[in-house]
Order: C-alpha cells, then structure tokens, then sequence
C-alpha cells in the first residue's frame, strides 16, 4: 500500500438513494488514491497495516457541495434583508461589488470568504465572482489554496448595470472572458472555469450569443439563475419577447445544458411547465437556494416536484441573499420552508425529508463534479468529520438522531476535520 491510501473510523453516514441513509456505526472508510475503496464494518484484511485516523464518536459524511454562491457577495451578508431582489441589487450588492476594482479590497475581502469556505462543511463549490478579471484570478488563486474542488466565474454584465460595474459592450465582455480563460489555462489543480453570464436582464442577446460561441470552442459548463422572483420573470418577457419562457433566453444560444455542455440554474422557483421539461431534457442543474429566497421575498421551490420527476437538483447558500456558508444550515432551511410550501401553497407536494435534503447536498450537487457525494466505491474520496460532543443531552439517540441536531444546531466548532479527493485539508 502506498501513502495514499488510509482509512477513518467512526460512524460513517451516507445515502444509499434519496429515500436511505446508510449508517454504519464504529465502521472503516477506506481511501486509495483519492477514490472510496468502501465502508466496512470490519477492516479487510488486505488494509491491515494502513493509517488509519480513528475519530471515536464523531460521524462522518460525504462533504456537501455548494452550487450557488456569489464571493464578492461574501463581505456583506445580512445587509439589506428586508430588501426584494431587484431592489436588493441596485441599492446594495451593485455598489459593493464595484469595489472589487480595487485588487487590495478584493484580497482583504476574499481572503476571508477563502478561510471561512476552508473551515466549512464544503468540499465542492460554483462560485460567482464580478466581472473584474484581475480580482477573480485573485479569487482563483485564494480557492486554490483551500484545497476545495471549485468552479469559479469572471462575470458577464454589459447592460442594466450601474456605470462602475458594467461592461463597455457585448464585445468587451466576451474579449475579456476569453482573455481570463486563456491565461488561466493549466494554472490550476483544484480550480476550473466556468462561464457566468449574470443573468438575462444583465446580459444583451449579442453577449449571450458570443457567450455560446465561446463554450462551444472550450466546452465550459455554465452557471445563472433561472426564474427566482416574479419582478425578474416579468423584466426578461420584456427584453426577450421572442421567448416563451426565460429558460429559453438561454437555450436560444446554447447556454441551458445539453450537448455544449452542463449548466447550473440557480433558484427555479416559479419555473412553468415548459421549462422544467426543457430543463429535465437538458440536463440542468437546480441550485436550490432556501434562505435566499426567503430572505429576498422570492418564494419557495417546488424541490419536491423537481425530485419527483428526475431533474438534477443541488443545493446552494447563495451567499449573501443567504447569509451562512454552512450547507448544513441550507438543509434544514429547506426542509422547513418545503413545509410551508405544503401547508400554504400546493399540500400535494410532502415536505422534504432528512434523507432527501442531506441527498441534494451531497450526491445531487456532486454529481455536477463526477463521482462525488458517496462513500461508495469509485467515488471521490471527499469527507468531512462532525463532532457533537458539544451538544450535550441527557438522552440517549440513535446515529441518524444525532445527524439530525447537527444539520439544525451545528457550526464550526463541529466540523473537526475535511478530506478533500483523499487530501486532508484539517
């Protein structure tokens, strides 16, 4: 055996499906070269001899995968929560993300989201940054760092902006966008590019059309957001009128999925009929986003639907509509908002489960990275270790009990240690 193959002793949580954890108390997770080789409940013979770090009590899970956040956004989460969304962004994110021109402000501000993501239960995150290419290779070379697996995005924003964060023309854009993929080419191990077009309103049809030239060359994934807030679903029927839905803003230039390459939409909140079947055909991704849609007054996601009929769906903290990076925040947000959903909006989709929210963190956002989310063999050896010890209770509860108080109760001082592809990051 070589050195990079090791196991983790401990209780070992993962699911079997969206409907089954498996839990195997006092188990052994083995790593061989970065890959899962397997959970035992007694170390295989051909191990013996391996390190083996043993955690005692400590559960450990897949690390979870965060599909929706903004960087920039980081700096000033919790501001302007009684804000709707498009109010939200003229009056605050707008003006702060502007400030990212400044590459000192940019390294103060990012280093910071960097150590937070680092310490977090993340191991796999797509990342917004600005429109700036300097401050996102800034951002690039922090998250590279970390040693998380992430897919980070220059901006594209070339109408409907403010004067400081808008992009001279459709032209100047798309040369920027190429020049920032050009000279991040082979740069780095952990980071990829991914194209980030704002979203409709902030993008013109000439710079979406470069845009889907450019993914076809490069084959990049995209990532956006998709029909979040009534007042936005209404502005792109305004500056799309060819177009029936806003899924197919993106779709008349290649930029929804399919065969140039896989995309993630962020929210899906109030997507109609025709577009969650365009987005099963193509293949999108659904961040969904609790908090931030809560926060930003946009609704609630039929995330039950979306299971129900095999779409892809992940989760995100869209950072800084949502104000924690902890995804074990995010699920219990979805959990708790897929109930009222329930009891005050459609009561023929059930609440989403333990099973189900803890499934879309880890195995449905992985997936958009590979074999990522499970302990099963052949998959990415990605885990992070929870310790409860600090939630003391007088009675005694089972493993899945105990996963349960750490998705509702838990924070940093939980999460005692993170492997990233078998690289140890704490």
């Amino acid at each position: 055996m070589n050195e990079k193959t090791f196991a983790l002793k401990g209780t070992v949580c993962y699911n079997e499906s969206p409907e089954k954890l498996s839990i195997t108390e006092n188990g052994y997770l083995v790593c061989e070269n970065g890959v899962c080789a397997g959970v035992f409940t007694n170390l295989p013979e051909k191990y013996n001899g391996i390190p083996c770090r043993d955690v005692g009590d400590c559960l450990i899970i897949p690390g979870l995968t965060d599909l929706h956040l903004h960087a920039p956004q980081y700096s000033f989460r919790s501001i302007g929560m009684d804000l709707e969304l498009l109010e939200w962004l003229d009056t605050i994110t707008f003006p702060q993300e502007s400030k990212y021109a400044d590459l000192d402000y940019a390294r103060k501000a990012y280093s910071i989201f960097a150590e937070d993501m680092k310490k977090s239960a993340t191991t796999r995150a797509s990342i917004f940054a600005t429109l700036h290419v300097a401050a996102t290779e800034l951002l690039m070379d922090l998250m590279e760092e970390t040693g998380l697996k992430t897919f980070i995005g220059k901006v594209n924003m070339d109408r409907n902006g403010p004067p400081a964060l808008q992009e001279e023309s459709a032209q100047a854009s798309a040369q920027a966008t190429l020049a920032w993929i050009q000279e991040t080419a082979g740069r780095y191990q952990n980071v990829k590019p991914i194209l980030t077009p704002r979203f409709t309103p902030s993008c013109t049809d000439e710079l979406m059309r470069m845009l889907g030239e450019i993914q076809k060359e490069y084959h990049l994934p995209v990532q956006s957001h998709l029909s979040e807030n009534l007042g936005e679903i209404a502005w792109v029927k305004e500056l799309c009128p060819n177009t029936g839905f806003y899924g197919e803003a993106y779709d008349q230039f290649g930029l929804f999925g399919g065969e140039n390459g896989p995309a993630i939409m962020a929210h899906c909140v109030h997507c109609p009929d025709e577009e969650i079947a365009l987005m099963k055909e193509r293949g999108v991704y659904i961040a969904h986003c609790s908090q931030s849609n809560t926060n930003l007054s946009s609704g609630i996601a039929p995330v039950r639907r979306y299971l129900s009929e095999g779409l892809h769906v992940g989760i995100g903290s869209d950072i800084a509509g949502g104000t924690s990076v902890s995804l074990l925040r995010a699920m219990a947000d979805s959990i708790q908002t897929s109930k009222l959903r329930w009891r005050l909006v459609d009561d023929t989709l059930k609440p989403l489960t333990l099973e189900e929210v803890f499934y879309i963190a880890t195995i449905g956002g992985g997936s958009f990275f590979g074999k990522v989310g499970s302990f099963e063999g052949g998959y990415e050896f990605d885990a992070v270790i929870l310790d409860d010890s600090n939630l003391p209770h007088p009675q005694p509860f089972t493993s899945k009990e105990r996963l349960e108080r750490l998705v509702y109760l838990s924070d940093d001082r939980n999460i005692t240690g993170k492997y990233v592809s078998g690289a140890k990051i704490f």
